[in-house]
């Protein structure tokens, strides 16, 4: 087996048969803007990064503790946000404030 064998490759797209009778009531719901009743397309794949967006980002491994991840988990559930994402944005947050504001925060959360 190559690597070629591993590439992700897009589904093949099924065709299922038609009847003539199935055709005509579609074609029907059409002309009268209904929904179609044959095009029940699946439901769209949920993507993950994108080949251009994957060169953005850098896998990184870091420890948290328990409470850590269980606050993220309920703010990423909350927020319908990842958590890779919400990690970004509190570190983006925290290196707008001021160094003494910092400092502060670092004080503050020591365990």
């Amino acid at each position: 087996m190559s690597l070629t064998d591993l590439k992700r490759k897009k589904p093949k797209q099924v065709i299922k048969s038609v009847s003539v009778e199935d055709f005509i009531e579609d074609a029907n719901n059409y002309a009268f803007g209904k929904a179609s009743i044959l095009s029940t397309q699946p439901p769209p794949l949920v993507k993950g990064l994108d080949k251009k967006s994957t060169k953005m980002y850098r896998h990184a491994t870091f420890t948290l503790t328990e409470s850590s991840i269980s606050q993220l988990d309920e703010l990423s559930k909350e927020t319908k946000i990842a958590k890779s994402r919400l990690v970004r944005i509190l570190i983006d947050e925290f290196s707008r404030k001021s160094f003494d504001e910092q400092i502060s925060v670092v004080n503050k959360n020591k365990n």
